[in-house]
């Protein structure tokens, strides 16, 4: 394997991304564990016997790489991340969705990659990959089977709060009135994207933009803010990394030539 020279971690509330540069820049290992309970146990599994000249962390977990860590490690927000890490998979890039389990942010960059403008709801679960998996329990499934039942739903049912818990309520109540299970999922996710498209167009959305996030695996999810937009997403292949990509390249840029 390529010399280990800058290593990237994204420490996100429901899952860990690492991601390894070569001396060219060039991404030559990508590792994702979920956080745990024990995100320091789970730190230590992933930098196990690993090396590099230079250590950038991030996510909301960030400053416990340090303590994991024997060598120096940098500290970024996740907004410097993905502005960092965004133009590496979507050359061009002008705005950002990211919606992770624990937050959702929106950030706006220039045409030369700077960061402009961003937005960032991370006072609840509402809106955001923890939501969705509490739901996705109500209906007796997983996060990830949520999105392909949702888009089997006919029409979007109303929820009105987006309130974990009195969305729950309303979610039963809709189900005990003898409602598609389907088109109440449908309505789960409608919900969100009100509230994120919301969020898009207060920050100013301009093409060409990505949607980056765990919970960017989400069919309907990607779907449903498509149409409320009428704008096509651009959606990474491991949209979950991209946080770690851009910390990888914040470390890259320091010890470059």
């Amino acid at each position: 394997m390529p010399e280990t020279v800058a290593l990237g971690i994204d420490v996100g509330s429901r899952s860990m991304e690492l991601v390894a540069l070569d001396s060219a820049g060039h991404v030559v290992d990508i590792v994702r564990l979920p956080t745990t309970v024990d995100p320091k146990a789970q730190l230590r599994r992933v930098l196990h016997g690993r090396t590099a000249r230079a250590v950038t962390a991030t996510g909301y977990g960030r400053d416990l790489v340090a303590q994991v860590f024997p060598g120096e490690v940098a500290a970024i927000t996740e907004i410097t991340a993905y502005a960092l890490g965004a133009p590496l998979v979507r050359p061009g890039v002008r705005t950002i969705l990211d919606m992770g389990g624990q937050d959702t942010k929106v950030v706006a960059l220039s045409p030369e990659g700077h960061v402009l403008k961003f937005e960032m709801n991370d006072r609840c679960a509402a809106g955001t990959g923890k939501f969705l998996e509490h739901m996705a329990t109500v209906f007796q499934m997983s996060v990830e089977e949520f999105g392909a039942f949702a888009l089997k739903g006919q029409r979007p049912l109303p929820i009105n709060s987006m309130c974990t818990v009195f969305a729950e309520t309303e979610a039963t109540s809709l189900m005990a009135q003898g409602n598609r299970p389907e088109d109440i999922a449908l309505g789960l996710h409608a919900a969100i994207v009100r509230r994120t498209a919301s969020m898009l167009r207060r920050v100013g959305l301009v093409v060409p933009w990505i949607f980056a996030g765990g919970v960017a695996r989400n069919p309907c999810m990607v779907r449903m803010v498509e149409e409320s937009l009428g704008v096509t997403a651009w959606v990474p292949a491991d949209p979950d990394t991209v946080g770690a990509l851009g910390a990888a390249r914040h470390a890259w840029l320091r010890v470059s030539p």
